[in-house]
């Protein structure tokens, strides 16, 4: 893979706009957009400049280990330094190729997670419960704010569906690949004769829209009000504070009864709806490119069976990328979930750096 002519692409456009926000009568505006895009290339240049100093450090090298001039104590150090750049480029050629890579325009927002009971009846329902528990966990730990959007429960402490709002730094990059369904085996408590039983719940990672991502007409909107549901507690009110928001071109509905305000109820029920349509835009843009990869890891599909908790022998396997860890309970706290986030972003670099090739 030549590297050369994206380098200099890089390199010229980076020393047009510092040319561009030194010249005289900029705008404001302009200033803005310029070092946003400035500050987005420096540590790719940077990277690029490493990637010379090491090429031209390893030409001079081998350059004087190969020349007959030079005396046999320097021949012997050039030997070596050459030897040590050498192993050093490939680390970064691919820290440079990783940047060059298109990004995905959507990593850095905040997120609509989504988390439904599947197959399996009650104890799909719990195993939901820890999953939407595992990430709130996660959330806290990665010192991000996590929001609950609306949780619709069974009583005895299931989750037929919640949904939540993650803000933080680069939220979508972190947990995209967690969309999918998630399999689950062991032995519930209710089980006398210590059967395994298999469940499922599948979570839905959504990158949050604004309103310039997506225009809705209010004429396509059909919103009911009507008295929160659910199996009792804080998620039941006398009053007719749940929202019910129907957009129908689409036929997509969304449901929020977590607040005793209607008025709040409808705003979070907008923010999901639109995050939902703009999911719905995303996949359309990139079906024909999915349609192209080898592999499954950054499609996002919610109908996969991505991962399986295995209770009894305490394991956690991605199906994606053939990855095991030992460590259910780590896992489930949130704290060892980073060991799957890093390899399947790592896989997908890897996947699409294939691609260019």
């Amino acid at each position: 893979m030549d590297l050369a002519p994206a380098l200099d692409r890089v390199l010229h456009r980076h020393a047009e706009i510092s040319s561009k926000l030194n010249a005289p009568g900029v705008d404001s505006a302009s200033i803005v957009k310029l070092s946003k895009e400035l500050a987005e290339l420096d540590p790719v240049v940077e990277a690029i400049k490493t990637l010379k100093t090491l090429e031209s450090g390893l030409a001079e090298a081998d350059h004087l280990r190969s020349d007959t001039a030079t005396d046999a104590e320097m021949r012997a150090l050039a030997e070596e330094e050459y030897h040590h750049l050498k192993n050093d480029l490939p680390a970064a050629e691919r820290a440079v190729q990783l940047m060059l890579l298109p990004k995905d325009e959507a990593d850095a927002r905040n997120v609509i997670l989504e988390v439904r009971a599947g197959t399996g009846g009650e104890e799909a329902a719990l195993f939901a419960a820890d999953l939407f528990r595992m990430y709130e966990r996660y959330a806290a730990r990665k010192g991000w704010r996590f929001e609950t959007l609306d949780l619709s429960d069974t009583g005895i402490g299931g989750l037929k569906e919640a949904t939540a709002s993650i803000t933080g730094n680069n939220v979508f990059a972190r947990l995209k690949f967690e969309s999918g369904v998630h399999r689950v085996q062991r032995v519930p408590e209710t089980e006398a004769s210590g059967r395994i039983h298999t469940s499922a719940a599948t979570v839905a990672v959504l990158p949050e829209a604004e309103d310039v991502d997506v225009k809705i007409d209010e004429k396509d909107l059909r919103i009911d009000v009507m008295r929160a549901g659910g199996a009792g507690g804080q998620h039941v009110n006398k009053t007719e504070s749940a929202v019910r928001i129907v957009h129908l071109p689409t036929g997509i509905e969304v449901k929020c009864q977590d607040e005793k305000s209607q008025h709040k109820n409808k705003a979070k029920a907008m923010k999901i709806l639109r995050a939902r349509l703009y999911e719905r835009e995303r996949e359309a843009k990139d079906a024909a490119r999915a349609a192209d990869r080898k592999s499954q890891v950054g499609s996002g599909d919610r109908s996969q069976r991505i991962r399986t908790y295995n209770f009894p022998q305490g394991r956690v396997t991605d199906h994606r990328i053939n990855l095991t860890a030992y460590q259910i309970d780590q896992v489930m706290e949130g704290v060892a979930l980073d060991e799957f986030v890093e390899a399947l972003v790592a896989a997908d670099q890897a996947e699409r750096l294939a691609e260019l090739e």
